[in-house]
């Protein structure tokens, strides 16, 4: 009986971490054009608090950045950080996971 509820309660924490979702934001940035470059944003936007995950995609100019369930980066602040690691932000959209 113990072992059922055990396992139960493991299965209820996982499903809820799998469909627990924040938000994604894509940017378009100018002048990533090698992988120095995605390393440098890389590096900045990680060290942002809630900031799960960063993908650059070289050859299409995207930087895709996976935050936290109730985390908000405001334009501004994705455009500061962008332009503090050195590069230009052309635009943003933002999508709910």
């Amino acid at each position: 009986m113990k072992k059922s509820i055990f396992l139960a309660a493991i299965i209820l924490f996982c499903s809820t971490t799998l469909f627990a979702a924040g938000t994604q934001y894509s940017l378009r940035v100018d002048g990533l054009s090698c992988p120095f470059c995605a390393y440098g944003i890389e590096k900045k936007l990680i060290r942002t608090e809630g900031v799960e995950s960063v993908t650059v995609d070289l050859e299409k100019g995207l930087v895709i950045v996976n935050v936290q369930e109730g985390v908000v980066l405001t334009e501004a602040q994705l455009k500061q950080l962008v332009e503090d690691a050195g590069f230009t932000p052309r635009s943003m959209s933002e999508q709910l996971l």
